[in-house]
């Protein structure tokens, strides 16, 4: 299901792109934008600079953010690279207000549905993960940020109507993918298990958090259980809920939204 949920989500990333935004000259967020400058301005074509510009972030994100969740991050950069190149570009619609607001919502939902999955759409979505792992600030804030370079080049590159129409979509975009996943919310995770040990090995090596083991024991039953307590970002639920169904898919888990952390958020370093 996640594959899927990354292929249908890139595909519409794809799809808006080449539909909405790149006919207008309406940049997207990130790296994306800067691929669709070069499609613009150059004879290459959008999907091959966007793999070209995705991979060394890639080897970075494989190294420093973990195999599966960089694994899926390939596969979205692949079928978005591979979906712009072959979709037609079309002008859907004539209206560019429109269509910087409807590309954009198309945008973030196809975005919102990688990050469920538990992969990413590459680019500054890495980097922003990167930083967010490091200093526990707002993806949504760092790629605003980040993203106000790109909207400065579309001004200077085209015309300042482009620049703002841009504004607009990655505005629209950020608040779809803040609709559909990303809030930037701690979650408490209860996971009781029998299999204490290999979760908690699994999760140390997965995830970017510390992990409390306490003893218990079935109320029911009278067996031991071990209980594991750990607090986790929201853009980690995706990967952490199948890390558990794979150790055991028998775990009960109780996922409860937490108001502030104190003390160290982060897994200590070895």
């Amino acid at each position: 299901m996640q594959i899927l949920g990354i292929f249908f989500g890139s595909v519409i990333v794809a799809v808006a792109f080449n539909f909405f935004l790149i006919p207008h000259e309406i940049l997207s967020s990130g790296l994306t934008g800067v691929s669709m400058i070069i499609g613009m301005l150059t004879p290459m074509n959008t999907g091959v600079a966007n793999f070209l510009l995705n991979f060394p972030l890639l080897v970075l994100g494989y190294l420093k953010l973990g195999r599966k969740f960089i694994l899926y991050t390939i596969l979205s950069v692949t079928v978005i690279s591979i979906g712009l190149y072959f979709v037609p570009i079309v002008k859907v619609a004539q209206d560019i207000i429109l269509s910087s607001i409807f590309g954009g919502a198309l945008t973030g939902i196809g975005i919102g549905l990688i990050f469920r999955s538990s992969g990413s759409s590459g680019g500054l979505d890495v980097i922003g993960m990167l930083i967010a792992r490091k200093r526990d600030f707002p993806i949504g804030t760092m790629l605003t940020a980040m993203n106000g370079v790109i909207i400065l080049i579309s001004g200077f590159l085209f015309n300042w109507d482009s620049a703002l129409y841009t504004m607009v979509s990655i505005f629209v975009t950020g608040k779809v993918v803040d609709a559909v996943y990303t809030h930037h919310e701690k979650l408490t995770l209860m996971i009781i298990t029998e299999k204490g040990d290999e979760m908690r090995e699994h999760l140390l090596q997965n995830v970017y958090r510390g992990v409390t083991v306490l003893d218990g024991m079935g109320g029911y039953s009278n067996q031991k259980r071990n209980i594991l307590m750990t607090v986790i970002s929201r853009y980690e639920l995706g990967e952490v809920k199948s890390l558990v169904s794979k150790v055991d898919p028998t775990a009960f888990v109780n996922i409860t939204e937490t108001v502030e952390v104190m003390g160290l958020f982060h897994k200590p370093h070895a």
